[in-house]
Order: C-alpha cells, then structure tokens, then sequence
C-alpha cells in the first residue's frame, strides 16, 4: 500500500472541493469533542464562519489527539474484512461491482474481503452488532441508528459535487411575507416531502422541536403524529421535492419544506421566480461508511487508508461504478452526522420507520 504525507486538515480541505485527500485520519470515539468545535462545524457548513476558523479548530484536534494523524504503516489483526452495502433490491446486479471492490481491497489489504449487498439495513445493523459484518456504506438515517444501537462509527464521508452535505431550506411564496423564520410556519398548511425526508421532514421538524417550539407529548411514532395534527393547520406528505413545492405553487399549502437546490432542479425559471426562501435550517450530511465498534484501531486506520486510495485516478472508477461517489472523506460520527442523529431521536419512532424505508425485500 502506497504511504503518503498526511496534512493535519487536509480532510476540511476535501470537504470543501480541494484536490487533496487524506490517507489516514481516524478519531477516538472515547474522546469527547469540544462543544466549542461542534459549533464551528454548524456555522462552518452554514458558511458563517471562513474557512481558517474552522481550520484552527480542526488542528486543536490533532494537536490534542483527539483526532490522530499518522501515516506509519498499519497492520490487519483479522484475517477476514466481510462490509456490508446499501441495500437495494436487486442484489445480484451490485455483485460484480462488489467484486471490483472485494479485489482491490484484499490486495491492499492482504486479507480476504466479502462484501453483502442485503435487502434491508436491519441485516447490516445485526450483523455489526453480533460481529458478522465488520463495516458498511449507509445512507445518513440508518447510520446513526447504527450508531445507536451498536456503537458503530462513522469514519468517510461521501463527496458529491465538492461537499459532503446539502441544506435543508424552507419554501414559501414571494408574496407571503408572514413568513421569516421557521417558527412562523406552526400553525400554518405545509407539505413535506415524506415522513423518512432527510431536509424534507426531520431536519425542519427536528428543529422545530429541539427549538421549542413544537413539543412531542410522548414516546412514540403516535405521539409525533399528533404534534403534527396540532402544530399545524394542515400537513401533507407529498412524495418529493418536486410535489411539495407544486402543492406551494400551487396555493394548497404555505410552506414547503425541502433542499437548497429542488426548485432549480425540479422547476422551471418562471416558476422558481414566485418562490422565496424563508430560511436554511442546516446541512444533510451524505452517506458515511460505518466500522464496528470491535474493529481495532490497526484495522480500522488500514482499511480507511485503502478505502481512500479509491479516490485517486487509479482506482477511482472502483468507486464510481460502485457508490456513485466522487471521493470518500474521513470524518467522525459527532462530526458529520451527530446533529442529524438528534434530530432522529427527537422525533419519536422515526428509527424503525427509516429502516422499513429502505427495506427493498418489501
């Protein structure tokens, strides 16, 4: 395995479109990170502060070890890797892909690699639990409940187009001025794209309810219903981006929750002109790929080591054929996903719906 020069916040530099990746950053889980840094990660994605700002907060972290740099050789304690994929439903089709992967990493790695392609995530999530699967790619939702459940951490994160998040925004007509922050939109009609939407349903809802403004009164998925029955005059899930801001256009609700980019993707030049954007209510984070809680730090810096290497030229249609990614990224668990994750847990019996979402064998 090539050895490279690492860069204390190369991976910041990544995340924001730079040509250089990282090779190995990992974090401990045990060592709690500074509120203060969790803070600059949310002004820092919302463009509040520059980029040196936040950049003096990630060398905190390495200077203090909290997150370890090291480009020292690394050695594998197992002699099997088995990672776990996004599910879909026709599995055999990823297969040959996978084996792309399986090749590439038990060359780099030295150890035999299987990857699964299951129809659902809660086969990934007990796998890591009883110590079948070893790692995965999931999406965001799943992630953290893997989170949860098993103690799994995130350790890349996705690059699409430069970034590793989107912003979940809050729509309304230009003409409706009675509309200036997200609290504005209790008690008004208001369409969601559905009730598992990443920005559009538990981020301005999450907020809404770690605001108080909106209180769940009890612990289930009823209980978050009925906060919805009576926080707002009317509320749909439409389906998508697309359909909620239609049912915006066209006069049947206020407020149409959603991402930064769905009216100029979805919409024509006339119609994105009659829509405002009332406010962002934070970035989405992108897929992540998870390790076991058991897995050793060894493995673990190894396997993040050859996982990045898949960004180079090289080998870098590995990936794209695979995961449709530009680059994987390190990042941490509190980093990329903590705050989506609380949103998650706020909203009561959200978990289990997110997994049925994605179960493809339904």
């Amino acid at each position: 395995m090539k050895q490279k020069t690492v860069a204390a916040f190369v991976a910041v530099f990544a995340a924001i479109g730079m040509a250089v990746i990282p090779l190995a950053q990992t974090t401990h889980a045990q060592d709690p990170l500074p509120d203060w840094i969790k803070t600059n990660a949310g002004w820092w994605a919302d463009n509040t502060i520059d980029d040196a700002t936040f950049l003096n907060g990630i060398e905190f972290l390495v200077e203090n070890g909290i997150i370890n740099v090291s480009s020292d050789p690394k050695s594998i304690d197992v002699d099997v890797l088995t990672i776990g994929f996004i599910p879909v439903e026709k599995a055999d089709e990823l297969t040959p892909k996978a084996k792309s992967l399986e090749q590439f990493l038990e060359t780099e790695l030295d150890v035999d690699v299987k990857v699964v392609v299951p129809t659902n995530y809660e086969t990934i999530i007990e796998g890591m639990k009883f110590g079948h699967i070893d790692a995965a790619f999931m999406d965001t939702g799943p992630a953290w409940i893997a989170h949860e459940r098993t103690g799994a951490e995130a350790v890349l994160a996705e690059l699409v187009k430069g970034k590793v998040n989107y912003q979940a925004t809050v729509w309304t007509l230009t003409d409706n001025d009675s509309l200036q922050t997200i609290k504005d939109t209790v008690g008004k009609k208001v369409a969601f794209t559905s009730i598992t939407g990443s920005s559009g349903f538990i981020m301005p809802m999450g907020t809404l309810v770690t605001e108080g403004h909106i209180a769940i009164e009890g612990d289930d998925i009823v209980a978050l219903e009925s906060a919805l029955a009576k926080n707002f005059e009317s509320y749909t899930f439409a389906g998508g981006y697309k359909a909620a801001l239609e049912l915006l256009l066209n006069g049947n609700v206020d407020v149409a929750f959603g991402s930064d980019i769905a009216p100029a993707k979805y919409l024509e030049l006339e119609d994105q002109k009659k829509l405002r954007q009332v406010t962002t209510v934070g970035p989405v984070p992108s897929h992540v790929f998870m390790v076991s809680a058991e897995m050793s730090e060894p493995t673990k810096n190894a396997l993040v080591d050859a996982l990045i290497e898949l960004n180079y030229d090289e080998h870098n249609y590995i990936l794209e054929n695979l995961y449709g990614a530009e680059a994987l990224v390190p990042t941490t668990t509190t980093i990329h996903i903590g705050g989506f994750g609380t949103f998650i847990n706020t909203l009561t019996g959200l978990d289990q719906l997110i997994l049925d979402k994605y179960n493809k064998s339904k």
